[in-house]
């Protein structure tokens, strides 16, 4: 098959990023703006993607979760809540494998189908999610996001560090290690980094160093096969109701606080809503001109274990 291969994938939270918060009122804007918006471009594409959901809002407008998979689109598991204390490099094991197995139960009594791939909320793993994943009953992860160097700027930034050793390449994991090769079950899919990150927020914080950190993807790939896998967000793509100036303090010492919220949320806020619309469009252009074949994170594990993805 075609060796270019790029993979799509959305997260599904209620955070608002306008007000810089956890907020049910999201869901509804994702529900009548940031699913439809999404869904309808990447039907003018005909392309399939992945969609991260966390348990609470599949819950909370299960509506969203049978909206994807009308389309044809994977739904995956983003943990059980996005809330800083269920993130999963502070998470005990066993809290972990419940977290899991509840979301995964959450999607799939909505879907119909089997749920296999997860991400962790904010990307945040540590060293025992390949077991607890393994114990859950799932194939693939996509949180590590190999050799991306903003991590001082979002919340577990001393996990993220082993960003900087891990392969580029997916890989199955250590089932010790989720950041280093192994022999366990676990396919972990690298959300793409050439330095900055490769996602929706960069895009939209400065679309010109995307288009470079893009270019350089592609390079990357046309010399070793690399998959390229993006990371958005709906709540990227809706247009909400401001409720507050108050930035709400996740960190938990000042310097944190200045970096992971104040910073961060200034900087988050740019190109918001119908005017990421164009930015998302030129790069599905740029892989569609390419001839890249878009696959699913459950597509491309079915690839990898019969040897037609990257090696």
């Amino acid at each position: 098959m075609n060796r270019k291969i790029c993979l799509i994938t959305n997260d599904v939270e209620t955070t608002s990023i306008l007000n810089h918060k956890l907020r049910d009122k999201t869901a509804e804007y994702l529900l009548t703006q940031g699913m439809p918006r999404l869904l309808d471009l990447y039907e003018t594409y005909n392309i399939k993607t992945t969609f991260f959901f966390t348990g609470y809002v599949a819950k909370l407008q299960p509506a969203l979760v049978k909206m994807a998979s009308a389309k044809g689109h994977e739904i995956a598991s983003h943990g059980l809540r996005h809330t800083v204390d269920c993130a999963f490099d502070v998470l005990p094991l066993k809290t972990q494998i419940d977290h899991l197995q509840q979301s995964k139960k959450i999607l799939e009594d909505i879907c119909g189908n089997e749920v296999i791939s997860f991400r962790a909320p904010a990307a945040r793993a540590n060293y025992d999610l390949p077991l607890a994943l393994e114990e859950a009953g799932f194939s693939i992860d996509s949180s590590v996001s190999s050799q991306r160097l903003d991590m001082m700027f979002s919340f577990g930034s001393i996990k993220k560090l082993n960003w900087l050793i891990s392969p580029r390449q997916p890989y199955f994991v250590k089932i010790d290690n989720i950041f280093k090769k192994g022999s366990s079950k676990i396919l972990e899919i690298p959300i793409s980094a050439f330095g900055f990150p490769y996602i929706g927020t960069f895009m939209r914080i400065s679309p010109t160093l995307n288009r470079l950190t893009r270019r350089f993807l592609y390079m990357e790939t046309k010399i070793t096969n690399r998959p390229i896998t993006f990371l958005t967000h709906p709540n990227e793509f809706i247009d909400e109701d401001k409720e507050t100036d108050v930035i709400e303090r996740r960190g938990t010492n000042f310097i944190s606080y200045l970096l992971g919220d104040v910073l961060r949320h200034k900087l988050k806020v740019r190109n918001l809503g119908a005017k990421a619309l164009p930015l998302l469009k030129r790069e599905l252009d740029f892989f569609a001109e390419r001839d890249f074949n878009f696959v699913t994170c459950k597509k491309y594990y079915a690839l990898k274990k019969t040897g037609d993805a990257t090696s």
